[in-house]
């Protein structure tokens, strides 16, 4: 009896296998068979596979904390190959609209045989958490995926697929996941999280107890809640100081303070964890401005929109037509999460904005230097921002001098505010 039995076997052939080729075209999707089949599109999974050793990873395993540790482990495994010596690939599987059965993956081609790869994917079958495919051609021209996987004695056993090319599925397999995983839509899902962590990581207690501690107030006091979202070095900063004397107006931000030690530890996380942490934070925060709103105004600089609108651009890959379509569930707001009263939304033409984050200077996130480096990924955050509804952002174009975005901001929340 083979040791890796981690999916059942008719529930594999079921699944969908997309890889992805060129983020602006889209991935290749294909399907699996237990018997010979012809495939049309032959040659398209020929351009897919090539003519070296391919292998393919998937992660499998039902406890969601382990199954993220895996996950990094698995690509911080392949990192460590030559680039010279392969070509990685992102790559997933999934059960069509089957909610939470999107599994990431990697597709590894190899350019040459080497020992250290033959190694590592000997390493990788010795891991029961990852499933570990082969794929070759028989001599008609019929590709097999090999599911490999260990006897008790330690012997390579595997169980063919006959691949076939399969059409685009109806929206991108990466939203299947995106509720509760990507995005938090509640703080007990978020709560949840860390406390399945918490043994693993201890400053997931110091979280947990602030959370505890907050306000758990769902609605604002009488004083307006004005919330200034946007990319980085669009002038957040800049306006909410001078929002905060104009108004006479207590300034908060999310995450709060309280999270900023704690922050360098979560960032290092995989994201199913640090999403978490950033969930609770905009709960934490949500008590600070249940309390504050009681006395004067307040200013949020960033909240719920920044953690899903990035959340959701990560999770899903290639370009903005791969998002959830607009009124999608994965863009309403959390029932249990104080709604703010105003949400303004700053954007500068993308130059300006790198001239402005080349004089900063400051340490990035890793998603930070993503939105410099890919403009992909841009598009799909500023979209996401755009989508989220109830509230939406209003979208202020903060390109002229920091005075003049003052009074137009002051005069958007006096018109929106009734003040």
């Amino acid at each position: 009896m083979a040791r890796r039995m981690i999916l059942n076997l008719g529930q594999w052939c079921s699944r969908i296998f997309g890889v992805e080729c060129d983020k602006k075209t889209g991935p290749v999707y294909f399907a699996l068979h237990m018997d010979k089949q012809t495939d049309q599109r032959g040659k398209e999974l020929r351009q897919l596979f090539g003519d070296g050793k391919v292998y393919s990873f998937h992660v499998h395993c039902k406890d969601r904390i382990q199954r993220s540790k895996f996950d990094e482990l698995l690509q911080n495994k392949l990192s460590s190959i030559r680039s010279d010596d392969c070509t990685i690939t992102e790559m997933s599987s999934f059960l069509p609209s089957v909610q939470q059965s999107f599994i990431k993956g990697f597709l590894l081609k190899l350019n040459s045989d080497n020992t250290f790869t033959e190694k590592l994917v000997e390493e990788l079958l010795h891991v029961d958490a990852v499933s570990v495919c082969s794929y070759i051609q028989d001599r008609d021209e019929v590709w097999w995926q090999q599911h490999l996987s260990l006897s008790q004695e330690g012997s390579v056993m595997s169980t063919r697929y006959c691949v076939i090319s399969t059409g685009a599925p109806e929206l991108h397999p990466s939203i299947l996941n995106i509720i509760n995983n990507d995005v938090f839509y509640s703080f007990e899902e978020a709560y949840n999280v860390l406390m399945e962590c918490s043994d693993i990581i201890p400053e997931s207690k110091a979280v947990l107890d602030l959370a505890d501690q907050r306000i758990d107030l769902s609605e604002t006091g009488k004083f307006p809640v004005i919330v200034i979202e946007g990319l980085d070095a669009t002038g957040k900063t800049t306006l909410t100081e001078s929002l905060k004397e104009a108004m006479h107006a207590v300034l908060l931000r999310s995450p709060p303070q309280c999270l900023a030690p704690l922050r360098p530890r979560f960032d290092c996380e995989p994201p199913l964890i640090r999403r978490a942490f950033y969930a609770l934070g905009n709960y934490i925060t949500a008590g600070q401005i249940a309390r504050e709103s009681s006395k004067a105004p307040v200013i949020v600089d960033r909240y719920w929109h920044s953690t899903a609108a990035y959340a959701i651009a990560t999770a899903v890959s290639g370009g903005v037509g791969n998002l959830p379509a607009s009124r999608s569930e994965v863009y309403r707001w959390p029932k249990d999460l104080l709604r703010p009263s105003l949400v303004l939304l700053l954007t500068i033409d993308p130059e300006e904005r790198q001239r402005r984050l080349r004089g900063r200077g400051l340490e990035q996130t890793r998603e930070e230097a993503e939105l410099e480096a890919n403009h992909l990924f841009r598009q799909k955050v500023e979209e996401s921002y755009r989508r989220i509804e109830d509230p939406a952002c209003v979208t202020v174009d903060a390109s002229p001098s920091p005075d003049k975005v003052l009074q137009q901001v002051l005069l958007l929340i006096k018109n929106k505010c009734h003040l």
